[in-house]
């Protein structure tokens, strides 16, 4: 099942009719131009339906307005690809469902392409229990995922631009408030700017997540260092099973993300990469490359692939064994 499939669009407007001419046109590009994959979804103008087969209804997904040129120059005010991958990895790892499973999507697809490619266990994606932070939400889905199916706390952050927060409470209220499976979970939203360590914000909640959830967070280069200082901050010293899910997405080129995973650069705040493959749109498995020439100037092309990897903290024992060679 494709990326994708699980959305529709709600018009927001006013006396705009569902069956306007521009609409059906936007809504068909897909089907029209099968090579081309759209990966940002929704404006001020419409709001989305996720429908999964596994929740008891669609979640509504809001999209802010942003005004301000820096506030609009983030990019919040879409929906991302790698914002339902994550989604979905989540709810297959928590629900125990089958790889391949046409009612998971993308998700939980696991086919190789030319050879096999280490692609963790569904299992490691299970969220129950877990504490979690989400850096550059956006619209909060893999929060409102992790949320419906057994978080034990869920912390919601993006920039904080007060009309990227106040969408996402709104997100927060709408899908969470009288849901059976969010009952009993701690959830808020806070805004959070990426290295801003000694808010009260940072201050009271070092080390207190075992998971932190990143979807579409690699396209700024420049904050790579402060993305990369705040997964650290937030994951648990404590817990050797902490682990950070980073999904990116190439549509502003590989060479302006790939940065992020320099293993130098995250072993400086104490963290190192446990797992790092590509998947496309079609859950079509590949290895991680740092350059695929030609391909990476194919827009197009590009759009369809997502980087996924597993961050951890650097284990103690491993470092203590390069000291005693």
């Amino acid at each position: 099942m494709a990326l994708t499939a699980r959305l529709s669009f709600i018009n927001t407007i006013e006396n705009k009719s569902s069956d306007d001419p521009e609409d059906l046109f936007a809504g068909s590009l897909g089907v029209i131009f099968t090579d081309d994959v759209t990966n940002q979804h929704g404006d001020a103008s419409t709001a989305l339906h996720y429908t999964s087969p596994h929740l008891s209804k669609p979640l509504r997904i809001e999209l802010s307005d942003p005004k301000i040129a820096e506030d609009r120059s983030l990019f919040s005010h879409f929906l991302w690809n790698a914002s339902l991958l994550l989604a979905e990895l989540i709810e297959a790892g928590t629900l125990g469902l089958r790889a391949g499973d046409d009612t998971t999507g993308a998700g939980a697809g696991t086919i190789d392409v030319g050879k096999r490619v280490a692609v963790p266990p569904l299992a490691d994606f299970d969220i129950r229990g877990r504490s979690t932070i989400e850096m550059g939400a956006g619209t909060g889905l893999p929060s409102l995922m992790a949320a419906l199916l057994g978080a034990k706390r869920v912390l919601v952050t993006d920039y904080p631009a007060p009309v990227v927060i106040e969408n996402l409470r709104k997100n927060v209220e709408l899908n969470l408030k009288d849901q059976k499976g969010a009952r009993g979970v701690e959830v808020a939203v806070e805004g959070h700017g990426w290295g801003d360590l000694e808010t009260p914000l940072a201050l009271e909640n070092k080390g207190a997540f075992d998971r932190v959830l990143c979807a579409d967070c690699l396209w700024m280069p420049w904050q790579h260092e402060n993305l990369r200082r705040s997964i650290a901050w937030f994951l648990s010293e404590d817990d050797p099973g902490a682990r950070a899910w980073v999904v990116g997405g190439y549509h502003t080129g590989r060479a302006k993300m790939r940065g992020f995973f320099d293993a130098e650069k995250l072993r400086e705040v104490g963290l190192e990469v446990e797992r790092l493959w590509e998947r496309d749109c079609d859950g079509n498995d590949r290895e991680w490359a740092w350059d695929r020439g030609a391909e990476d100037l194919d827009i197009t092309g590009r759009k369809r692939w997502l980087a996924v990897s597993v961050l951890r903290r650097i284990r103690k024992d491993a470092d203590a064994g390069k000291a005693e060679r």
